[in-house]
């Protein structure tokens, strides 16, 4: 058994590191390892998540996708979480997640019959769902809050839209730049692979530019 960690963050803004240390220490009681740590920053309402596919491209049946709380995985809407939910259970890989306890118990060191195994399967399935439909419940919420409170700021003529963080943007630039790949980027800058796509078609853009100029 392989254990495999998760850690999103919505934004470059949300550091991972108090998740990391908590995953770590989980692991540790259980007399475990993390295998590797996968760093994703996206949002949980998109399948469009490179790192958490290639987690489970590289995952084995019996291996663990440990992840913090089941909102880490998915705020997918239903079809999008069905889908999500399949691969994993045709790959076999256990989903534990430390808001979850039913599913700690495939990292006891002791031998489980068929029956029990089946019985915290079913409930573990169960709990999965649930959790992962009030995680969707939340964003949707929470994107309804804001859509609220944004358009009782346009009636005031107070909204001004999210302002580009301009720095973030020359430090990204500067790093392709030097030849850093996306990975090493995400890594070093703590921002979305969207954000350096956005970044690098600017420099083109501005390439094509200077060329039609001379």
């Amino acid at each position: 058994m392989r254990i495999y960690a998760y850690l999103r963050a919505s934004t470059p803004e949300q550091h991972v590191n108090r998740a990391e240390q908590q995953l770590t220490h989980f692991v540790a009681e259980h007399q475990r390892t993390i295998s590797t740590l996968f760093y994703e920053h996206e949002s949980g309402a998109t399948l469009k998540r490179p790192q958490l596919f290639h987690l489970l491209h590289i995952a084995q049946a019996g291996d663990v996708l440990l992840v913090e709380q089941v909102d880490r995985i998915s705020r997918l809407n239903a079809a999008d979480w069905q889908k999500l939910r399949q691969l994993i259970s045709e790959k076999h890989i256990h989903i534990v997640a430390l808001d979850l306890p039913t599913s700690h118990m495939c990292l006891k060191q002791h031998h489980r019959d068929d029956f029990t195994e089946r019985m915290f399967d079913a409930i573990n399935s169960m709990m999965l769902d649930m959790l992962a439909a009030i995680a969707r419940k939340d964003y949707e919420d929470r994107r309804r809050r804001q859509a609220q409170g944004i358009d009782a700021a346009k009636a005031k003529g107070k909204y001004k839209g999210r302002q580009m963080d301009v720095k973030k943007r020359d430090y990204i630039k500067f790093l392709l730049e030097s030849g850093h790949s996306y990975r090493e980027i995400v890594d070093k800058a703590q921002c979305s692979q969207g954000l350096i796509a956005s970044v690098s078609m600017g420099l083109k853009r501005e390439a094509l530019h200077k060329e039609s100029s001379h």
